[in-house]
């Protein structure tokens, strides 16, 4: 194609390329003699080297509109066009550098492009390393879940039924109590309605006041009317089972709303405040032990009451204006109320009860109803105070709820 290139030729009069063989036949006669013929690898070099309005050399180029300018070009310009206008060799140099740059450009794009294809293939092969990872791990936590919640859900079940025993074996040894005091309570009423309708007057008042002490002795002693305990058993499983996966999910160890309140150990314990004043035992389950000291670990039992006492003290000197600190104000006020109050009932009860075993003195009728009707006061306020503490209880679940879940993801974020 070069050497056929070179054969070629232009007619510069004529403005058509020629091959040899037509310049010979077609430009052969004398008309033609003055055309202008060079060679087309000549022409199409200097081609760009006339202005093709003026058929002037180019001699200046114009930086503003990017075009070659011939003498009459230049001319025909405005002032403040003239000023962008520099010689061809400057603007050859110029565009060589601009060039040049660009030509950096792509290249440091094309190493960027390749360096990015490189990592990228590598993260694609991360990403399969990692998920493969990340599916063992699930797994491999999802089964030591499993395994810890199965150790305590036998735990719960089993607490469940000690509860169960102990509930059911207490209610039956007071019914069979109850059961053997109604033929006896029969046998005096019977008795005493065959007194009245066979007695006369003397006979009556002979023997009528014996009857009526041996009744009032039947009626003042200690008989176990009332439940000893609330029937309700409390297993704590949800909060049981939180506890045990906090060591998995490596989270932070959260109080229990009822009966761990202040528990420290890996046990819980707490009790439950009925509203005659009894106390219910809750379930004590020891918490998950870490893997090296499971074998050794027994359900160990720790009372939170001086914990409880404590940590409301220091809660309560911090001086802090919040909901749960007025609560555990009110809390504090009430129970010593009620604390003074009941000591009060028992140092009385423990008076009349020495003064009727050591003294033989017999008990007047208007203190024991004093002191029957303050008991009923008592049970009454004591249930009061029972049922406000449980309706807060859902106010402080929510809230805490809350607190735990903004500070779990707190965690995450800064993780």
């Amino acid at each position: 194609a070069a050497q056929e290139l070179d054969t070629m030729y232009f007619c510069n009069t004529c403005g058509q390329p020629l091959c040899a063989p037509c310049r010979e036949e077609t430009h052969r006669a004398k008309m033609f003699a003055r055309h202008e013929i060079v060679s087309l690898s000549k022409r199409t070099k200097d081609i760009h080297k006339k202005c093709p309005l003026h058929e002037e050399p180019y001699i200046m180029f114009s930086t503003e509109k990017k075009s070659m300018l011939c003498i009459n070009c230049f001319r025909d310009m405005q002032g403040e066009s003239r000023a962008h206008c520099i010689d061809i060799e400057t603007a050859y140099m110029q565009g060589c550098q601009r060039l040049d740059q660009a030509v950096m450009a792509v290249k440091e794009l094309q190493t960027s492009t390749r360096e990015a294809i490189v990592l990228l293939k590598a993260m694609i092969e991360e990403v399969r390393n990692s998920a493969s990872e990340e599916e063992a791990a699930i797994n491999s936590l999802f089964g030591r879940m499993q395994e810890q919640l199965s150790e305590r859900k036998k735990a719960l079940l089993k607490a469940v039924q000690s509860q169960h025993e102990e509930k059911e074996k207490a209610f039956k040894e007071q019914l069979a109590h109850l059961a053997s005091l109604l033929p006896t309570l029969q046998v005096h009423l019977v008795t005493c309605s065959a007194f009245l309708s066979s007695a006369n007057k003397a006979e009556f008042l002979d023997l009528g006041y014996q009857l009526m002490e041996r009744l009032q002795r039947i009626v003042k002693l200690p008989h176990r009317l009332r439940p000893a305990q609330t029937s309700k058993i409390n297993s704590e499983y949800r909060a049981e089972f939180a506890r045990c996966l906090e060591p998995l999910l490596m989270l932070s160890p959260r109080r229990s709303v009822v009966g761990s309140a202040g528990g420290i150990g890996p046990g819980i314990a707490g009790t439950n405040m009925l509203p005659g004043g009894q106390c219910s035992k809750t379930l004590m389950v020891p918490s998950c032990p870490p893997a090296s000291d499971k074998m050794s670990a027994g359900p160990i039992v720790r009372k939170p009451t001086m914990h409880r006492y404590i940590s409301t003290k220091v809660l309560l000197a911090e001086g802090r204006d919040t909901p749960f600190a007025e609560h555990c104000r009110n809390y504090e006020n009430t129970y010593r109320m009620l604390q003074t109050e009941i000591q009060g009932l028992k140092d009385q009860v423990q008076e009349l009860h020495r003064d009727l075993t050591k003294h033989h003195s017999l008990i007047k009728t208007e203190i024991m109803g004093e002191i029957l009707q303050k008991s009923l006061q008592m049970d009454v306020q004591i249930a009061a105070h029972y049922s406000a503490v449980e309706m807060m209880r859902s106010v402080f679940e929510e809230v805490w709820e809350e607190t735990y879940q903004r500070v779990a993801n707190e965690q995450e974020i800064y993780e």
